[in-house]
């Protein structure tokens, strides 16, 4: 920590607080925050709530489509000048939104937060990480998602007292100033990229591609898998309150399982940062992609006894896979042009994040349960999609460098 107070974080511990500090910030005031002031924000525009979620899928998109740009530009230059503006974008966007007083403004101002979130959020954060320690990012990349896991039962409860004192639009200004007071400083205190003909690569014996096969296939199963479980994930967390009511679940119920999923997926995290850290990461993921069908087969076969059940499963499966966002791509491609790598492959899985909350809520509304159903076989696909990966050769030797010197 004294390298931080010299005015550099150095140290891998000291990077993982700054940019988990910032992490949390960033999904707290962007992706989190309509979950609290849609309601409100919708009133006073005299709008429905619909049209603040749709400026979130759209700002979703967006970010999707500028994450192989950023990536690249990340490859190529590192990473802290990309993360030091996004806080200045989330600032802009949090205070132009504040000043909304119609559809118009509520879009741009959603825009803004769109490239915020390109420019901001777990890929570009991976990618830094990648761009400052090479293969020896994988533990740096568990030890963030650790503290941004907490971002929703930060945000959530301080976006809900900011609104219940000052207003919603008090809050969002609120929130851009913590961009520029808090998260843009420590941004500032990462240190600089290491330069590419630095950068660590996988020991020799170890191919940085899947063993025989193309870079191409494997990015199209990575991708494939990503947008099930981004479709999966986005959908459940919009509809799983009332969906455990209509199996039956009383509100309190209801309430109480939804609790356990943030510290489902900060255990699972755990989980991953420990025991798991000593296998290739395809073994975290596979699992990962499991815990959903067998969440949803137990909720099914057992009722509305096993809701906390179904929420810890299912937030556990979340928590692995947002490692793997970063530690897949990393291990089975190594981290030189790690960045525009991770922006291909997330971008099908923003589009069907942004889309899964109106598409499964249809499905609700006209096939009940059977909407669980095609979740759990939706992860089920990506499971076998997994399958046909091959680790790379001597992956026990890989692991130790992506995962013991960080």
């Amino acid at each position: 920590m004294k390298q931080v107070l010299a005015g550099q974080a150095e140290g891998p511990l000291a990077v993982v607080v700054a940019l988990g500090t910032t992490q949390t910030i960033a999904w707290a005031s962007s992706y989190y925050l309509p979950a609290v002031l849609a309601a409100p924000i919708a009133r006073d525009l005299d709008l429905a709530p619909t049209y603040v979620f749709g400026a979130l899928s759209g700002a979703l998109i967006l970010s999707g489509v500028l994450g192989p740009r950023v990536g690249h530009a990340i490859d190529q230059f590192g990473g802290r000048s990309l993360l030091v503006s996004s806080n200045a974008v989330f600032a802009a966007g949090l205070l132009l939104l504040s000043g909304a007083h119609g559809a118009a403004l509520l879009i741009a101002s959603w825009m803004l937060l769109g490239i915020g979130m390109g420019l901001g959020l777990y890929e570009a954060a991976f990618a830094t990480l990648a761009r400052i320690y090479g293969t020896g990012a994988r533990r740096s990349i568990t030890g963030i998602t650790l503290i941004a896991g907490f971002a929703s039962t930060v945000g959530w409860p301080l976006t809900t007292w900011l609104d219940a004192e000052y207003g919603w639009r008090a809050a969002c200004q609120i929130w851009a100033v913590i961009h520029v007071c808090l998260a843009l400083p420590l941004n500032l205190l990462l240190p600089r990229a290491t330069p590419l003909d630095q950068v660590s690569q996988p020991t020799s014996g170890a191919s940085p591609h899947p063993a025989g096969q193309s870079e191409t296939f494997a990015m199209g199963v990575l991708a494939y898998m990503f947008a099930a479980a981004s479709f999966v994930s986005s959908g459940v967390s919009a509809i799983l309150p009332s969906m455990l009511v209509a199996f039956g679940a009383t509100p309190a119920q209801a309430l109480l399982a939804g609790t356990l999923v943030g510290p489902a997926q900060v255990g699972a995290r755990l989980l991953e940062a420990g025991f798991l850290a000593r296998f290739h990461p395809l073994l975290s993921a596979r699992l990962a992609m499991l815990m959903n069908p067998i969440g949803v087969v137990t909720l099914i076969a057992g009722g509305s006894f096993f809701a906390p059940v179904f929420a810890a499963l299912y937030g556990a499966g979340n928590g692995i896979i947002t490692i793997a966002r970063g530690t897949l791509p990393l291990v089975l491609f190594g981290p030189v042009g790690f960045g525009k790598r991770v922006g291909m492959i997330s971008l099908p899985s923003r589009l069907t994040g942004a889309a899964a909350p109106l598409v499964l809520g249809l499905m609700v509304e006209h096939i009940g349960r059977g909407a669980l159903w095609i979740c759990a076989l939706t992860s089920v696909s990506a499971f076998f999609a997994l399958l046909l990966l091959r680790a790379n050769p001597s992956p026990s030797r890989q692991l130790q460098v992506g995962g013991r010197n960080s």
